[in-house]
């Protein structure tokens, strides 16, 4: 049977489209795109006044299974996901064992879930950063990329020969950037660090590791991507590189372009996150970033930690904070409404971008393609509040504030995810 989305305002930043139209679904794919008064042949969703995109690709997030379902699970994880309109999911190996086996990562890649789930693969054994995984095996078994994220691959060499392998498999690698020497503290060094009494982060942790993907990048002729960046200078230094022409992409998070360090004075542990928070001269920058194509994609890093491990203590509480239901809000309030962007270009870091990026078919609207939407009300507000969080945890810098951009139904594969 058909279904109909009817009267929707269609924005796709892949092919351009921008018009109110109707779209045709039939077995869990786009069968057509129609000027919008057909008659429906088929079950209907009348969706006047909202905007049907793409379904949004999340390329960097957390979903703790196996070993720390106590923060989240692949089930609340995609459930998560979902309710914030994503539909494609990239998850970060970082688990308890690390995802470093074919058997974890079909484990990964079959669990029931409410999106789709593309799990990365770790680049090292335990993520010891000793030595490298099977990649072959790993990519047959579903890896769409690996990653030691969460932790640095601290061997220039071993990341050298990972980014020859990957490109010859073709899979995508994401470098957390942080250099080893220089990461310890407990958010941003500046006046806000020094008023808390507490260590902080240099920008140097980030942009010396940025600055050595770059190099290993442009002698190997492989393509990297540069997970989460939070600075001023990490957005120069890839700028400077694709100008030169050197295969690296790179990501952002909403908190780096809507909050500083200055949230942390109050010692809210749900503010705490690595890259730390930084200064608004690097938040300018980082909006600089996405608005003239330095920055290609806008993930979430969604990252769950239980509210018995985030009430350690501002310092000794773990990094990272939940990004799923808040992620459209973010961009639309931040940069949309401020006029940075228009609504195609913000939605095109979630949609075709990251899908590109990770060599999903994902991101885009025409025929034949996955029946994958995200249908939103661009200027509904709302309050952001812990007890409509899906997660499993609520660690969100974000409870409390005022958001624009509501997301109404999520479809997967034709089908309206409950």
């Amino acid at each position: 049977m058909r279904f109909w989305i009817q009267n929707g305002r269609v924005i796709d930043p892949k092919t351009g489209l921008c018009n109110v139209g109707d779209i045709v679904i039939e077995n869990g794919k786009i069968v057509d795109i129609k000027y919008p008064g057909g008659k429906p042949d088929g079950e209907s969703l009348d969706v006047r006044g909202l905007i049907v995109a793409p379904g949004l690709v999340d390329m960097h997030c957390h979903l703790r299974e196996p070993g720390q379902t106590h923060k989240e699970d692949i089930a609340s994880g995609t459930k998560s996901a979902a309710k914030g309109g994503f539909t494609s999911i990239a998850c970060m190996p970082n688990t308890t064992p690390p995802l470093d086996s074919t058997d974890l990562i079909s484990f990964v890649k079959n669990a029931p879930a409410s999106v789709h789930v593309y799990p990365f693969a770790s680049i090292s054994q335990g993520m010891k950063g000793e030595q490298m995984t099977d990649f072959a095996a790993l990519k047959e078994a579903g890896a769409v990329g690996v990653s030691d994220d969460g932790l640095p691959v601290a061997s220039a060499k071993m990341m050298r020969d990972t980014l020859l392998l990957a490109k010859k498999l073709g899979l995508t690698v994401t470098s957390h950037c942080e250099e080893p020497t220089l990461k310890d503290g407990v958010i941003h060094d500046g006046a806000v660090s020094k008023k808390l009494g507490v260590q902080g982060i240099s920008p140097a942790a980030e942009e010396c590791m940025v600055a050595r993907e770059i190099v290993l990048a442009s002698v190997t002729g492989a393509p990297v991507h540069i997970a989460h960046i939070s600075t001023k200078g990490s957005v120069e230094l890839i700028r400077d590189a694709k100008a030169r022409g050197i295969p690296v992409t790179a990501e952002t998070c909403p908190h780096y372009f809507s909050l500083t360090d200055e949230i942390c004075e109050g010692r809210n542990a749900n503010a705490k996150m690595n890259p730390p928070l930084r200064t608004k001269e690097d938040v300018r920058a980082i909006i600089e970033g996405l608005c003239n194509g330095t920055i290609d994609a806008i993930a979430t890093d969604h990252a769950p930690h239980h509210a018995d491990e985030k009430g350690k203590g501002f310092s000794a509480a773990p990094n990272g904070i939940i990004g799923f239901e808040t992620a459209l809000a973010v961009a639309i309030t931040s940069l949309v409404r401020p006029g940075y962007m228009t609504m195609s270009e913000m939605l095109s870091k979630f949609t075709c971008n990251p899908a590109e990026i990770l060599g999903i078919p994902a991101g885009k609207l025409e025929q034949n393609a996955p029946a994958d939407f995200v249908i939103f009300d661009p200027e509904e507000e709302w309050i952001v509040s812990e007890a409509d969080i899906a997660s499993k945890s609520k660690n969100t810098p974000y409870l409390n504030y005022h958001l624009y951009g509501k997301v109404k139904y999520t479809i997967v594969d034709g089908k309206i995810v409950e």
